[in-house]
């Protein structure tokens, strides 16, 4: 997928309701696409919706990619009723743990977008140092 054009998490705001949603968005459309173990469907909606081949919210509404979603979440829902407290319990736990993980990385890759690239002039996020598509006055 790499080798293809990927939107970036702007194009995504038509459904979020700001940047931070937009690139959990981003990110949660990548782990879908890219696990083996969804169903077909799903993952041809995220590659679809990266690649920009289908808009986000046309996505939402197309009933084959719908129906896929609402099905994963029937199997989810019923894996969760037969689990035993303990099992409740272990499933919290690493949540957590998932949940510290992604809030890291997605920090990190704040810091990074964020932060500037010291001798050029330039940010990382392609600008300059002085603001998109601005030379610096020396």
């Amino acid at each position: 997928m790499t080798a293809h054009r990927e939107i970036q998490d702007e194009e995504l705001m038509g459904v979020a309701q700001d940047p931070e949603q937009a690139q959990r968005l981003h990110r949660s459309l990548r782990t879908i696409a890219d696990t083996t173990s969804l169903d077909p469907d799903l993952r041809e909606m995220a590659r679809s919706v990266l690649s920009g081949g289908i808009d986000i919210k046309d996505a939402f509404q197309d009933p084959r990619y719908t129906e896929a979603v609402y099905q994963r979440m029937h199997e989810i829902r019923r894996a969760a009723d037969e689990r035993t407290y303990a099992e409740q319990q272990q499933s919290k736990a690493r949540f957590a743990e998932w949940d510290a993980r992604q809030e890291a990385d997605l920090d990190r890759e704040r810091a990074e977008r964020d932060t500037p690239v010291h001798g050029s002039g330039r940010t990382r996020a392609g600008g300059t140092a002085d603001g998109p598509g601005r030379s610096a006055q020396r």
